[in-house]
Order: structure tokens, then C-alpha cells, then sequence
């Protein structure tokens, strides 16, 4: 926890605090202080404590939220007028791989019991979302992290902005992000485009990827909880964009297979568990860089005649209450299998400075969430593009 700066408010707000406050708030930097000097002087090293403690930090930064102003614990009474009740307990009661695996049934338990707390008091506070099955592989990756209260506020923040489109009462919006895949492939590796294209095999097999941001299909948390930093700390389609460099680094296996729908589904909707995230990582934020979502979709961003999460990344405060909520979203996966259209005709050059955006990019996924907290460097650029521990 840094000091405030001298000089402006930070002074300001510091020597207008109470003996009580300044007294509190040296208590938890010595604190602070111990449980870091304690996790580099073990042997070995606990780098899961340093990271959790860098992770306690940075995400309640990136996503705008005053860890000092949590909301109190959720009520139980929620669960007795919550229309989605029914729903999350049962999708909550199927999470047992989002647990570590040698973890006490009692405690087991009782986190389930505040998963479905956190997601009902999120719904209930915005009546304009809309649950949808895989939200709570995504709640359940805070909660694990965070601990309940601070992951309450986390959670509403990111479902009002990064996840909001998925939570429309229609999916219109989640299969217009979808469709961002096969463009982005198309630019790099127009041969696996049309491969894919003849095999007719659409985008469905990315969707669960896209709507739990891969947190229920990978089975090491630590790669869960390395891609929710990189994540939060870029544009709301970044999840696809990483999806469409896992599609293009696997080239030859898809290649390899039959070219028909069954075949490549089955090949695409299993992620090998060893990929080089790293890598795969920085390959997705050069993309995005040099096919920015508005080059890649221009045509089809002007025919929405709603604006989404999407293009309203400039403000996280700013989420549309326009919409209500009618029925689950694993009700309108009804008549989603179908090929998807060719989109290359929409496509433009990318922008005379994506080099210069380039640069930025490639220092964001460097230097990590931790470094963009502090320069709040996400912030700065990524207006101007409009828009779990264990499985």
C-alpha cells in the first residue's frame, strides 16, 4: 500500500484524517509489511501469497472499486425472492471442480453458500442483468481470490461493463461478439479461415470460452487468474481475441482433421491444458492492436442500433438500464448452431498509428495488471478504441 504522494489532495487527504484513521491505516501498511517479508523469507519463496497479495491490490484498481466502501454481506432473504434462486443452486451445487480438490466439504460448502449469495444480491441491485449459466464460473474465480464482500463489489462492477452484453435478454449481443472470431483469423491465417468456413463449424465451440473468460474450461487456476489479469486490464473483447490466437495457434491440428462440423467442433472445444499462455498472451495484444475491434466490424457495429459494453469502455461507471431481463440465456441457445457469414468484405486497413498502439500494448502485457495499476495506463488508451486458485 503506497503512501500518498506530497503535494495536491493526496496531502491534503492525509492530514485531514483522525488520529484513528492515520492509526488504522499504519496498523495495515506494517501489516502488510510483515505478511510480504514473512512470503519472501520462506524457503521456498511463497510466491502464491505474494501473488494474492498483488492480486488483493490491482484488481480492485482496475475495476474503479474503494475496498475501504464494501457493501455489507449479502442477505439470505434474496434467495426467497430471487426468480433466478432455483437456477443458481443448481449451477452452483455442479461447481465442485471450481474447488480445490483436498478442500474440506464443510468449508467447500459454506463458499458455495456465498457464491449464491453474490450473485443474487448482484442481480437483485440490477434489475437490467440477467443471470446466464457460466456466470457463476466467473463469480466463483473472485470469490476464491477476493473473499466475499470485496468480491461482491468486484463482481458488480465487472458485470455491469466487461460482462454486460452477455447478460441482455437477448444473446444478440454475445453472438456479435462471437463473430469477431472468424475475421480475426482470416487476417492472420486466411487458409485456417476458409478451412473452418468449409467445415461449417461457426464459432458455438468459443462461446463457453467467452462467457466464463476460460474459467471453466481450464483446469490450472493459475492460468485462470493470469488471464483475468490481463483481462481486466485491456478491452472488453480481448477474451475473443485470445480465443481467436488459441484457434490460430493450433493451425495444423485443425488442419489435420476431417473438414467437416463434428470433427473441428470436437477438435476446438477441447483446450489442451499446456498451452504457453504467456505467449499466447502477448500474440492476442498485438492483434488487437494491429485489428482493432472497429476496423474488424465497422459495418457491423453501424447496423446494432444499440450501443454495448462493448463501445462504452471509456467510463466504467457508465452501464445501460434500458434492458430487462425475460428468461435464462441458456433458453436462447435455441436455432445459435449455424455457419457463420463470411465477413472478410468488412474488413479495413488497420490505422496508421497501430504501431504506436503496438508499443503500448506489447509494454501493457509486459509489465502486467500490477504495473498498469499504477500508471493506470488502461485507462488512458483503451477509451480511444470506442468500445479461479482451482478449477
Amino acid at each position: 500500500m503506497a503512501l500518498p504522494k506530497a503535494g495536491g489532495d493526496g496531502l491534503s487527504a492525509w492530514s485531514s484524517r483522525s488520529g484513528d484513521e492515520k492509526a488504522d491505516y499504519n496498523a495495515k501498511k506494517k501489516r502488510k509489511a510483515a505478511e510480504i517479508h514473512q512470503a519472501l523469507n520462506s524457503d521456498p519463496t511463497d510466491v502464491a501469497a505474494l501473488r494474492r497479495m498483488a492480486i488483493s491490490e490491482v484488481w480492485p484498481k482496475l475495476l474503479n472499486v474503494n475496498i475501504n466502501d464494501l457493501p455489507p454481506p449479502p442477505e439470505k432473504s434474496l434467495r426467497e425472492d430471487s426468480k433466478d434462486f432455483q437456477q443458481v443452486l443448481l449451477d452452483v451445487r455442479r461447481s465442485l471442480r471450481r474447488f480445490p480438490p483436498d478442500m474440506p466439504s464443510e468449508q467447500r460448502e459454506g463458499l458455495q453458500e456465498e457464491l449464491i449469495d453474490i450473485i443474487l444480491y448482484v442481480l437483485e441491485r440490477n434489475p437490467q442483468l440477467h443471470y446466464y449459466q457460466g456466470y457463476h464460473d466467473i463469480v466463483v474465480t473472485f470469490l476464491l481470490v477476493m473473499g466475499e464482500r470485496l468480491a461482491t463489489s468486484l463482481v458488480e462492477k465487472l458485470s455491469t461493463h466487461h460482462l454486460r452484453d452477455f447478460m441482455d435478454p437477448t444473446m444478440d449481443n454475445t453472438k456479435h461478439i462471437l463473430n469477431y472470431l472468424m475475421p480475426i483469423i482470416d487476417q492472420v491465417n486466411p487458409e485456417l479461415h476458409d478451412f473452418m468456413q468449409s467445415a461449417e463449424v461457426g464459432t458455438i465451440f468459443a462461446l463457453s470460452w467467452l462467457i466464463t473468460w476460460f474459467g471453466h474450461v481450464l483446469s490450472d487456476f493459475r492460468h485462470v487468474v493470469r488471464l483475468y489479469d490481463f483481462f481486466l486490464a485491456c478491452h472488453p473483447l480481448m477474451p475473443i481475441y485470445f480465443a481467436a490466437v488459441i484457434v490460430l495457434y493450433r493451425e495444423q491440428e485443425v488442419l489435420d482433421c476431417e473438414c467437416d462440423m463434428a470433427s473441428v467442433h470436437h477438435l476446438l472445444s477441447q483446450i489442451p491444458q499446456d498451452l504457453p499462455y504467456e505467449t499466447l498472451i502477448s500474440r492476442a495484444g498485438d492483434l488487437f492492436v494491429q485489428f482493432p475491434p472497429s476496423e474488424l466490424a465497422r459495418e457491423v457495429a453501424q447496423q446494432q442500433a444499440e450501443r454495448t459494453a462493448a463501445s462504452t469502455f471509456k467510463d466504467f461507471e457508465l452501464a445501460s438500464a434500458q434492458q430487462r431481463p425475460d428468461m435464462v440465456l441458456r433458453q436462447r441457445f435455441r436455432g445459435f448452431l449455424q455457419p457463420e457469414d463470411r465477413t472478410k468484405n468488412i474488413l479495413t486497413k488497420p490505422r496508421t498509428n497501430r504501431f504506436v498502439k503496438l508499443a503500448v500494448m506489447g509494454l501493457t502485457v509486459a509489465l502486467g495488471a500490477a504495473a498498469l495499476a499504477v500508471v493506470k495506463s488502461a485507462l488512458e488508451w483503451a477509451p480511444k478504441f470506442q468500445l479461479q486458485l482451482f478449477p
